[in-house]
C-alpha cells in the first residue's frame, strides 16, 4: 500500500515511517498541514494517517486551520481515500469532529504499532472491497499473514515483486495500469520506471507457471492478473 503519513511529531512520525516501511509500505511523509494538503492533492494514496493537531507552515496566512481542514478539503473535493485520524486519547470532542469531517477510524494516542498497520489494512480492504484471502487457480494471497503460497507451499517473493502481485490481487480480476502500480510502488521522490515494473512482471511470470494464474498485458491499458486452462 502507498500512504500518506502526516504527523509533526518528529520522533513519532520517524518511529511510524520505520514500522509502516518495515510491514512492506510505501509512505509519504508530512510535517505540516501546507505539506499534507499538497501531497494528498497531487498523489493517490490508498490510505492515509492523519494527526488533527498539526502546525502551520512558516509562510504568513496559510487558509489551512488545521488537520481538520485538510481532511474537510479532500472530502470536499469528492477524495474518498480512507483515512485513520491520530488523536489524543482522552479527547472525545477531537475524535468526533474528526469522524463528522469524514475520518473513517480513529486511533488514540499512546498506540501500539501493529494495531496502526492493522486497521489501515482494514480500511483499505473496505474501500476496496477485497477478503482476508484472495485465490486465481492455485495461487492464494493471505492478507491478515502477508504471505502467497501455490496449494500448501509458500511462494516467497522480493519486496517489489511481492507488492506488484499484492496490486494485482487486490482484488484479482481486474486491470491495473502501469500508472497506479508504478505509484503505489514508488515514493514521492523516487518513481518506478517503466522498465523496472516491466522486469517485475516478467520475474513473476515464470514464478507463477503451473500455478494456473497468469498475468496478461493489455495493450495501452496495463496487467491483469487471472486463471489460466
Amino acid at each position: 500500500m502507498r500512504i500518506l503519513l502526516v504527523e509533526d511529531d518528529a520522533t513519532l512520525r520517524d518511529v511510524m515511517l520505520r514500522s509502516l516501511t518495515d510491514a512492506g509500505h510505501r509512505v509519504d511523509v508530512a510535517a505540516s498541514m501546507e505539506e499534507a494538503d499538497y501531497l494528498w492533492r497531487v498523489q493517490p494514496f490508498d490510505a492515509v494517517l492523519l494527526d488533527l493537531n498539526l502546525p502551520a507552515g512558516p509562510g504568513p496566512g496559510s487558509p489551512l486551520g488545521s488537520g481538520l481542514t485538510v481532511l474537510r478539503q479532500a472530502r470536499s473535493r469528492g477524495d474518498r481515500t480512507p483515512v485513520l485520524v491520530l488523536t489524543a486519547r482522552n479527547r472525545t470532542d477531537e475524535r468526533i469532529a474528526g469522524l463528522d469531517a469524514g475520518a473513517d477510524d480513529y486511533l488514540g494516542k499512546p498506540f501500539e504499532l501493529p494495531e496502526v498497520d492493522a486497521r489501515l489494512r482494514a480500511l483499505v480492504r473496505r474501500a476496496q472491497g477485497t477478503d482476508d484471502v484472495a485465490t486465481v487457480g492455485q495461487l492464494r494471497l493471505d492478507r491478515r499473514a502477508r504471505r502467497f503460497f501455490i496449494g500448501a507451499a509458500p511462494l516467497d517473493l522480493p519486496a517489489r515483486e511481492f507488492e506488484v502481485l499484492w496490486e494485482l490481487m487486490s482484488p484479482p480480476g481486474h486491470a491495473v495500469s502501469k500508472r497506479v502500480l508504478s505509484n503505489k510502488l514508488s515514493s514521492f521522490d523516487d518513481a518506478l520506471g517503466d522498465n523496472a515494473l516491466e522486469a517485475f512482471i516478467s520475474r513473476l511470470r515464470k514464478k507463477l507457471l503451473g500455478s494456473g494464474a497468469g498475468i496478461r498485458t493489455l495493450r495501452g491499458i496495463g496487467y491483469l492478473l487471472e486463471g489460466e486452462a
